[in-house]
């Protein structure tokens, strides 16, 4: 059970019944602290909580681009959302000006992305191919 927190180094200490130690809280290393939904704490706007992120459906300009399977957090400025549909991935920036609407109990997540972002890693045509290859 959960006795006490506290804000440390830009981090909070949890302190739990029983563990009286740096090598008791040492035991736990790797576990997980799981929160009911009912009982986190109200986001300020705009902020979401990374498990209801977590398998959303995004949607971009009307197509379905697939569904969110990570979120890599030390990518720049914005999160990256990895978001997979079969063996495609891709890396979507994470920003407040691309989100339209995020429908958390639908978990729909609708963006408006930069023109060709979705193709930044596809295949060259073979016009872009002959170009490159000029010396």
């Amino acid at each position: 059970m959960l006795e006490d927190f506290w804000p440390h180094k830009g981090r909070v200490v949890l302190k739990f019944e029983g563990i009286d130690s740096i090598n008791d809280a040492e035991t736990l290393n790797g576990w997980e602290v799981q929160i009911p939904a009912a009982e986190r704490a109200e986001l300020e706007p705009g902020a979401v909580y990374l498990s209801d992120l977590l398998g959303t459906t995004v949607v971009a300009d009307g197509r379905e681009i697939g569904a969110i399977a990570d979120v890599d957090f030390g990518a720049g400025a914005a999160p990256l959302l990895v978001v997979r549909q079969g063996k495609k991935e891709y890396l979507l920036p994470f920003a407040e000006e691309f989100v339209e609407q995020f429908d958390v109990a639908q978990k729909r997540l609708s963006l408006r992305l930069p023109e060709g972002l979705l193709e930044l890693d596809a295949p060259l045509t073979q016009a872009e191919r002959k170009e490159q290859s000029k010396p």
